[in-house]
């Protein structure tokens, strides 16, 4: 024990540095915490989505969408199959968004990874197993099973449960965007709203 405090415990001459540079370290480790709200990423709150403005689209058309009643968005895009794979998931996938958004490298078109693809179809089929394998289904569609097992869902319900985020006119689906969210509503975003709203203004003149 005494040598391994002898190891941890800087000479005298270096003290006051090292206790400067921990605190230091720690202080920034802190705000980066808190300014971050890593600790709410622990939880399943939809809202936490939104942290990032690059999200702000995604988090408000599903705001607006039917499965806002019924899933939250960990509940689609994180794994649901045991308690560590869901958290090593976020993890994982929460460090890649944190890293390419300090860096300032988001796409304007967000698309998942292949690994995002699978958990996501994957919770798809988890809720709505019934309507997959409804055997009246097989009967009334033509090649039901062998497409309902080689395509992705989304293939097909293109607009569920986010509409067309990928251009201008997704802005249909948004609806009122959450009043502690107007921070984060993106830059060509907000700008298109001003002019649509601008436009609209005239014509009623």
């Amino acid at each position: 024990m005494k040598r391994l405090l002898r190891i941890l415990i800087p000479p005298k001459e270096w003290l006051v540095p090292v206790i400067i540079l921990v605190g230091a370290m720690s202080g920034l480790t802190l705000y980066a915490l808190i300014e971050s709200k890593a600790v709410s990423y622990l939880s399943d709150d939809p809202k936490t989505c939104a942290n990032c403005h690059v999200m702000t689209p995604q988090y408000t058309t599903w705001q607006n969408s039917s499965h806002r009643e019924w899933a939250s968005c960990n509940d689609c895009h994180v794994p649901q199959d045991n308690f560590f794979k869901k958290y090593l998931f976020k993890a994982k996938d929460g460090l890649y968004h944190a890293s390419v958004f300090t860096s300032r490298t988001e796409p304007e078109v967000i698309r998942m990874k292949e690994a995002g693809v699978e958990v996501v179809q994957a919770n798809c089929i988890r809720c709505h197993e019934n309507q997959v394998t409804d055997a009246a289904l097989s009967a009334m569609v033509e090649d039901h099973k062998e497409l309902r097992t080689t395509r992705k869902c989304w293939e097909c319900h293109q607009e569920v449960p986010h509409g067309s985020v990928h251009s201008l006119s997704s802005v249909k689906y948004y609806g009122k965007i959450p009043e502690e969210h107007q921070e984060t509503v993106p830059e060509w975003l907000a700008k298109y709203l001003k002019e649509s709203d601008n436009k609209k203004d005239k014509k009623d003149e």
